[in-house]
């Protein structure tokens, strides 16, 4: 598929909810002259519990989508998309800026005192084969011990909106205390909507006594690189022109993403419900 490779054309931003709105703030804060299109495949959420086909069916669609809206680039702001379906993409739009997410094990390799790293995850995500081979190399060579925790239900109670519930306080409490119980000192966030809840997980650690525990947010590097890809493709948009544009895109209702820009951004973008 041919594709508009302008400077002036939006980044597309790609994920099965809001969580890769905590992604999206980086890339704004980052590059603020970038048009961007931003595509929350509710409809079809969590991905956490689909297999890994259906994600990668999913993926293709939502790339060949956001490509007739003429993007020049593609961040996959789901770390099961990234683990499912990166590879795929890239094998059938070559031509394409592709950047994902992955869950920060090496960063957090590299800063762990106690050798021991909480990995707060999908088990979509966790059960990934190119998951897996990371965690494995990572911990050869840094002898770190990865303490994998599938947060099951937590991605679907962020998508609701409000960030302070006691459902979600609950879920923090049975999945980050036991990581910290068995001596984690540094916990990655490995789901784009983790960030979101970053507060009510530095309040189980709080709770639990815990002292310099480190949480590991990749949406910064994520940004960095899509910065990078772009510059050396001359895809960067130069300051000066119009102003810079956000459209968001869902498979589910409007309701639910025009309220997640305004409650988690201060953002008021159109948003528009699709069926793809």
């Amino acid at each position: 598929m041919l594709m508009t490779r302008s400077p002036d054309a939006p980044i597309g931003v790609y994920d099965s909810g809001v969580g890769g709105l905590s992604v999206l703030r980086h890339i704004r804060a980052q590059y603020p002259n970038e048009h961007l299109i931003y595509f929350a495949d509710s409809g079809h959420a969590p991905y956490g519990d689909k297999t890994e086909d259906y994600v990668v069916a999913r993926a293709l669609i939502v790339t060949d989508f956001l490509l007739k809206q003429g993007m020049k680039a593609l961040v996959v702001a789901c770390n099961t998309a990234t683990v499912a379906a990166i590879k795929a993409v890239r094998a059938k739009h070559p031509e394409l800026p592709v950047v994902g997410v992955e869950p920060g094990l090496k960063p957090a390799a590299a800063i762990t005192r106690s050798r021991k790293v909480g990995v707060l995850a999908t088990a979509r995500t966790l059960k990934g084969e190119k998951f897996l081979q990371l965690r494995e190399q990572i911990a050869a060579a840094t002898q770190t011990e990865f303490l994998l925790q599938p947060a099951v239900g937590l991605v679907d109670q962020i998508e609701l909106g409000d960030l302070h519930t006691p459902a979600i306080a609950a879920l923090l409490d049975k999945y980050v205390t036991p990581l910290l119980d068995q001596g984690a000192d540094t916990l990655v966030l490995g789901c784009t909507h983790y960030p979101f809840v970053q507060d009510g997980i530095e309040r189980v650690i709080r709770d639990h006594a815990s002292s310099g525990v480190t949480l590991i947010d990749t949406g910064d590097a994520v940004a960095r690189q899509l910065g990078r890809l772009l510059e050396a493709a001359g895809l960067l948009r130069p300051a000066g022109g119009d102003a810079a544009t956000l459209h968001g895109y869902t498979t589910a209702d409007v309701s639910a993403l025009a309220p997640a820009f305004a409650n988690l951004l201060g953002l008021t973008p159109p948003v528009e419900k699709i069926d793809v």
